[in-house]
């Protein structure tokens, strides 16, 4: 679950990410090395453990002993940053023994961990200097300070050493720099934009969810609101669903230690489950372990294995809108997008070897399809693969049927003209999966459609069905999420709508605005219970307030359409309209406004 958008900068028609862009990731990597050195200036004691370039600027992880910094002491760092780059320090690249870098940082315990786990004794380490201040770093760098000139440091956040909950908690400061003033200000303004988006403001703001303390880290509380947004989503996903052969199921939200262990799930990915519950009976039958599930996958099969299965029954697929549990790291939590209990919009398809392809290509239309109902008109797609590199990394263990499927996922997309990117890494446990991530309004990349090839489940659970040969086959199953879970997803879309939802996702979809309460509220009660009677979504403003005051609350509440009733509209048996964002009111019939409003929500607009 990735639980921030990937940041992209704006540079013409073209999307620009720092890490990828040679030139700038020179200078975010440089910039950090300016960082630390203004750091060392202003601190004298402070230890540095790492400062990578990420896709949106750079940080840099700096222990300050008892000093806690806050925003308010970035400009000061600036402000030495700067003294620093004016003063065009020349940067050398030096190659070192590993033991005379032992011996350059030893009072460095974060540099010295470092060095001390590069296993060859003979290993030729580089390092940076810039006048008094040398950084371990494999660089490339830019030649002097006096290039560095167009940076802003952004925020300051604690980060645990080396991501560890039980080690010290570090300051990670956060910037970024670009090599002209005005690319720098155009990303500034897109931060400025996006905290007006950031939908944990916006979901204060509009009374859409909340995440309670008291009820539990990373549990949303759906209000009212936004659970209205939600169910128009859950029907209008079901009805797609349907409409391509798909099968409602619905699964237990705990399962016993067998199905997880014969999953693979508690060799793999027991640091993500919930501990366990241990339940015990006088019924030797009933002295069981259970866990709460991190996954529906399990679940499916063993409904697909009630009874024996036949070719001609393939595909099979069975989808659910399942909620899981995943114990999150807690600094790794982040409002709807990074949760520990979230419903997926789960798919899985069993079908023959002869079938995938095609079933694939499917999943792949129907991604596409489903998100420009959203205003999702741009994607981008990654192959992701295993890192064959990653000592941490846990794959099952079966060479060929990896080779076989990774090429096959990628074949699929050649076939197609689909220009995608490999992530190396991205794979899970059980097998490759190609990744559709959309761009926001601000350009922005978010996680969404997964397709997941399961090598493991079949195999381990003795998935079979009987083939047109008579013998008995094991299928091939996919994983599959179209919008992924529904709190990430739905927190995107706040953020991709900025709260201003579309009229068929709107939980007030129109306002009723009397002119003048004591005149004219006969008419407009009459037209509100008119609109409600026609299946909208609409609330009446009975207050005895100026109508610039009702239209101004409406617009900041982000309603879709205001409808203004005054004498005018009363004596003429019609309504006045003011969309959201605009500042032409019109005027029409009852009937001509309930039937534009019935064919935008039945485009989807």
């Amino acid at each position: 679950m990735t639980p921030y958008p990937r940041f992209f900068i704006l540079k013409g028609d073209n999307m620009i990410n720092i890490k990828e862009n040679e030139k700038l990731n020179m200078l975010n990597h440089s910039c950090a090395h300016l960082l630390a050195h203004a750091v060392k200036h202003l601190y004298p004691s402070a230890k540095f453990w790492v400062g990578p370039v990420i896709e949106e600027g750079f940080y840099y992880d700096i222990d300050l002993g008892d000093k806690s910094l806050t925003e308010e002491d970035l400009p000061l760092i600036e402000k030495e940053m700067k003294k620093i780059s004016k003063d065009d320090k020349l940067i050398k690249r030096l190659e070192i023994s590993k033991k005379e870098a032992l011996d350059m940082f030893k009072d460095d315990v974060y540099k010295v961990d470092l060095i001390s786990r590069m296993e060859d004794p003979d290993t030729i380490i580089s390092a940076y200097q810039q006048e008094d201040f040398i950084d371990l770093c494999r660089g490339p760098h830019v030649n002097s300070t006096k290039e560095l000139k167009y940076f802003k440091l952004l925020k300051v956040s604690g980060a645990y050493w080396k991501g560890d909950s039980k080690n010290k908690m570090l300051q990670r400061i956060y910037g970024i720099c670009f090599d002209n003033e005005e690319e720098l200000n155009q990303y500034l303004l897109f931060l400025e934009e996006a905290k007006k988006r950031d939908h944990r403001k916006l979901g204060k703001e509009l009374d859409l969810f909340s995440i309670d303390p008291y009820v539990g880290s990373g549990l949303i509380l759906w209000h009212p609101k936004l659970s209205i947004v939600r169910e128009e989503i859950e029907l209008y996903w079901r009805k797609e669903h349907r409409k391509r052969g798909y099968e409602y199921v619905y699964t237990p939200h705990v399962g016993m230690s067998n199905l997880w262990e014969t999953s693979g799930h508690l060799k793999n990915f027991a640091a993500g489950m919930y501990p366990p519950m241990k339940m015990s009976s006088k019924d030797e039958l009933e002295d069981a372990t259970y866990y709460v599930k991190p996954m529906s996958c399990p679940f499916h099969v063993r409904i697909y294995k009630s009874r024996l299965r036949s070719y001609k029954e393939l595909p099979i697929k069975y989808c659910e809108l399942g909620t899981v549990y995943r114990f999150e790291p807690t600094g790794a939590l982040h409002g709807m997008l990074r949760v520990r209990g979230f419903t997926q919009d789960d798919a899985h398809l069993i079908c023959t070897e002869e079938q995938f392809k095609g079933e694939v290509n499917k999943l792949i239309d129907f991604a596409i399809e489903i998100n420009k109902t959203f205003g999702f008109d741009n994607m981008k797609v990654y192959l992701s693969v295993r890192d064959l590199e990653s000592k941490e990394a846990k794959y099952i263990d079966n060479e060929p049927v990896w080779q076989l499927a990774e090429q096959t996922l990628e074949q699929i997309l050649v076939d197609r003209n689909i220009e995608y990117k490999k992530d190396i890494g991205g794979a899970k446990f059980y097998g490759p999966a190609i990744d559709m991530k959309v761009l926001d309004s601000l350009g922005r990349e978010w996680q969404g459609t997964t397709i997941q090839l399961d090598m493991n489940l079949p195999e381990r659970f003795g998935m079979k069905y009987i083939g047109s040969d008579g013998q008995e086959h094991t299928p091939v199953m996919v994983h599959r999420t179209v919008l992924g879970s529904m709190e990430r997803f739905v927190g995107t879309l706040i953020e991709h709508y900025a709260g201003a939802f579309p009229l068929w996702l709107a939980p007030v979809q129109l306002k009723v605005l009397p002119v003048n309460s004591e005149f004219h509220m006969e008419y407009a009660s009459k037209i509100f219970e008119l609109l409600k009677d026609n299946g909208f979504r609409v609330e009446i403003d009975d207050r005895n307030e100026k109508l610039g005051y009702k239209m101004r609350e409406a617009q900041t509440m982000k309603i879709p359409y205001s409808v203004i009733i005054g004498e005018k509209e009363r004596d003429n048996n019609t309504i006045s309209y003011r969309e959201f964002g605009k500042e032409d009111t019109t005027t029409v019939s009852v009937e001509e406004f309930i039937l534009m409003l019935n064919k935008k929500i039945s485009d989807k607009k």
